[in-house]
């Protein structure tokens, strides 16, 4: 399999066993910091629609900055796909994480099984 990009926050604990996880599997990945690099809304974007999942799933819904910003409500207004990716483009805190993309597939979350049947 080819190398993965790993977007992760180093101090989340989730993101370091999905690391670990990686490490130990011998799957190969470049390592990206989600906040010093946050993903752009075009990034954003183009991994959604590769993950067939719900939008809201790409919000890191038990964050700080999720509360505060009520993101929540915004969403339920019916915000639309456009101004969600530039809403996540803003702060990758949040972004859930960790974040795996490869070439067909993207990974949000650290979801055992689901790495097993994407990457190994």
């Amino acid at each position: 399999m080819a190398e993965v990009l790993f977007v992760e926050y180093p101090k989340c604990s989730t993101c370091k066993k999905a690391k670990a996880w990686l490490d130990a599997h011998g799957v190969a990945y470049v390592d990206r910091h989600i906040v010093e690099d946050n993903p752009t809304a075009e990034e954003l974007a183009a991994w959604h629609a590769r993950s067939g999942l719900p939008l809201r799933r790409f919000f890191n819904t038990s964050g700080m900055l999720y509360r505060e910003r009520n993101v929540k409500a915004l969403l339920d207004a019916g915000m639309s796909d456009a101004e969600a990716y530039a809403l996540l483009a803003e702060n990758g805190m949040l972004v859930k994480r960790p974040l795996v993309v490869g070439e067909d597939f993207v990974l949000v979350g650290f979801k055992e099984a689901e790495w097993e049947r994407a990457l190994l």
